[in-house]
């Protein structure tokens, strides 16, 4: 298995960035004429809300570019966590769109079952605007799908939470979908609605990011299956006779592993030596995602 090249990553992650950059301001074009054309007011909102997009993009790639730097003498350990803090800050921008979506809703509902016709829409929008609606869900879903697999890949925190964001945008023109939909059906209360039941799943996603952006941030172990298997690599040397401690830290995207090995104690410096360096570099070369494997020895009487 390869070693995780920075730059490779770096790379592939603003090659990501920048399509989504071009998808945006193109989808926010026709969103914003086919608002004009259609007498909605909804989706003109929603092309603003779209062209903001292309700055939380820009903080991805700002983080990005930040955490592929390389160690330095103020940052011995590397710039990992600078992604860390590019997700923590979109996932506030994620937990306020949420908010802003649901406040919305729920002023409207509030409005139509008060009759406060100050706060409703009456006009009735074109079907130009219930087509750039369906267009509009199925380019922000495939992005979203589109940057979530480069996530994955790369195990970037940034670049799922953008790609969350992408599914944030899906949801809300799926909530518009429905109010221009019910308004030419006479239903217009059906959009606020969508919107608080889509303002609820945004929250919950945007927390769910901000605590793992925070738990890379705060020395987190890794999960409990990593570690077995580093484990059991480590115990598969066959000159190690146990482990007295074993550690690992997340340190942005990052392992670093601490561990204390036991070995024949009649074992001179030199042989001791070549045997933790088997096992650092065999646990390095196995797990990619380890930045870093300390190895200590203590002898184990026999």
């Amino acid at each position: 298995m390869k070693k995780i090249t920075t730059k490779t990553n770096e790379q592939i992650a603003i090659r990501v960035s920048l399509n989504s950059i071009f998808v945006n301001l193109g989808l926010s074009a026709l969103k914003l004429s086919a608002g004009i054309l259609g007498l909605s007011s909804a989706l003109v909102s929603d092309s603003i809300h779209s062209l903001s997009d292309v700055f939380s993009t820009f903080i991805v790639m700002i983080g990005v570019k930040l955490a592929g730097k390389k160690s330095d003498r103020n940052h011995p350990y590397g710039h990992e966590r600078f992604e860390c803090v590019a997700a923590i800050f979109l996932a506030l921008v994620l937990l306020a769109t949420g908010l802003g979506i649901g406040w919305v809703g729920l002023e409207k509902v509030i409005s139509t079952f008060t009759g406060n016709e100050d706060l409703v829409e009456l006009a009735i929008p074109g079907v130009i605007a219930l087509v750039a609606s369906v267009i509009s869900i199925a380019v922000k879903e495939s992005m979203y799908w589109y940057k979530r697999a480069a996530a994955i890949k790369l195990d970037s925190a940034a670049l799922m939470a953008d790609a969350w964001h992408h599914r944030s945008d899906a949801l809300s023109s799926i909530g518009g979908f429905i109010g221009i939909l019910g308004a030419r059906l006479g239903f217009p209360v059906l959009d606020p609605i969508a919107s608080i039941v889509i303002c609820l799943f945004i929250l919950k996603v945007s927390i769910d990011i901000f605590r793992d952006a925070i738990g890379k941030m705060t020395d987190k172990s890794a999960d409990e299956k990593t570690e077995d298997d580093i484990r059991s690599k480590i115990l598969e040397e066959g000159q190690v006779l146990g482990i007295d401690m074993f550690r690992t830290r997340l340190f942005g995207n990052r392992i670093y592993v601490d561990v204390e090995i036991s070995i024949d104690g009649r074992k001179n410096l030199n042989e001791a030596h070549d045997i933790a360096q088997k096992v650092h570099d065999t646990i390095e070369a196995i797990f990619p995602k380890i930045k870093h494997c300390n190895i200590h020895v203590n002898p184990a009487a026999v």
